[in-house]
C-alpha cells in the first residue's frame, strides 16, 4: 500500500502527487492536455521534475461545475491511463464514480481519490474494498456547484475533525483497511479564504487520527483573494501554502506545477522534518 509505504520512508520526506486533468475546465489547466500523447508527454515531465504519484481526473471538480456523465468520464480518462502504465510509476484516480474507479483499477492503478469520501456513490466502498487499494477521503460542504454558496461551520477545524472520524469509521466498516485511508481537508471546497487559512494553521490537528494527510493547495482561490493574483500568477502563494503544510504535518502535496514545488517540499522537509 502506498500509505504504508509513506510511514515507512527512511528518512522521511514528502511525496509529491502531480495533477493530471483530462478536462476542458479545470479551473487551472482545463484543455490543456487535449490527447493521450500530450497526458505522457506531461506525465514524464512530472516524474522528472520530482512526482511521486500522478493523479488522473476527467471531471472538474471547481466551484459551479457542472456534474459529468460516467462514460463521458470513462472516455476521457482510459485512453490516458492506458498512455500512462509503461511509466510504472503510482497512478491514481479522481473520481466519485463507483464504475470509472473499478475500470481504471483494472487497469493497475494503485489509488482512488474521492473528493466525496465514499459518499457520491453507494457502491464505492465495495470497490475499493475488494481492491485492497488506497482511497483519499477529502471533504467538502456539498457538491462543487453549490459548495461556495455561504459555507458556514461553528469550528472548521472540530467540524472536519468529526467528519473524518466518521467516514473513516464507515472506510473500514465497509471493509477498507484503515492503512489504507488518506485525508484530505479539502482546501477550497466548500471553504472561505479564512476557513482554508485557519486549515493551513491547525493542520497538524489531523495528525490525531494517524493517516497520511493529503493537501492540495495549488493556485487556488484562496491565494488570488490574499495576494489579489490571477490564476497565472499564483505561484510564490502556492509555494507559502504548500511550505505551511509539511511545517504543519502534511505527508503529501497535490500540485501542477511540480518542479518549483518539489523544491519547496526538499527545502522545507530539511529544515522541519531534519
Amino acid at each position: 500500500m502506498l500509505a504504508k509505504a509513506l510511514g515507512a520512508q527512511s528518512p522521511p520526506r514528502t511525496w509529491v502527487m502531480g495533477i493530471i486533468n483530462v478536462t476542458p475546465d479545470s479551473f487551472y489547466d482545463g484543455g490543456r492536455i487535449p490527447d493521450p500523447d500530450a497526458a505522457l508527454e506531461r506525465a514524464k515531465q512530472m516524474l522528472a521534475d520530482g512526482a511521486d504519484i500522478l493523479d488522473v481526473g476527467g471531471e472538474s471538480s471547481r466551484p459551479a461545475a457542472d456534474p459529468v456523465p460516467l462514460e463521458a468520464e470513462w472516455a476521457r480518462v482510459a485512453p490516458v491511463l492506458e498512455a500512462l502504465r509503461p511509466l510504472g510509476c503510482p497512478l491514481s484516480i479522481d473520481t466519485y464514480h463507483a464504475e470509472t474507479a473499478r475500470r481504471a483499477l483494472g487497469l493497475g492503478i494503485a489509488m482512488v481519490n474521492d473528493i466525496t469520501a465514499l459518499r457520491g456513490d453507494p457502491d464505492m466502498a465495495g470497490v475499493v474494498a475488494d481492491a485492497g487499494c488506497d482511497c483519499v477521503l477529502m471533504h467538502m460542504l456539498g457538491e462543487p456547484r453549490t459548495m461556495q454558496h455561504a459555507p458556514h461551520y461553528d469550528d472548521v477545524i472540530d467540524d472536519l475533525c468529526a467528519f473524518f472520524e466518521e467516514r473513516l469509521a464507515y472506510a473500514t466498516g465497509q471493509g477498507i483497511s484503515e492503512e489504507a485511508v488518506w485525508l484530505d481537508p479539502g482546501f477550497g471546497f466548500g471553504k472561505t479564504p479564512e476557513h482554508n487559512l485557519t486549515i493551513l494553521r491547525r493542520l497538524a490537528e489531523f495528525k490525531r487520527f494517524r493517516r497520511p494527510i493529503l493537501v492540495g493547495t495549488s493556485n487556488k482561490s484562496t491565494i488570488g483573494a490574499v495576494l489579489d493574483a490571477p490564476l497565472d500568477d499564483r505561484l510564490e502563494g502556492t509555494a507559502a501554502t504548500v511550505a505551511i503544510a509539511i511545517a504543519n504535518g502534511a505527508d503529501c502535496i497535490r500540485v501542477h506545477d511540480v518542479k518549483a514545488m518539489a523544491r519547496v517540499a526538499k527545502m522545507t522537509d530539511a529544515i522541519v522534518r531534519g
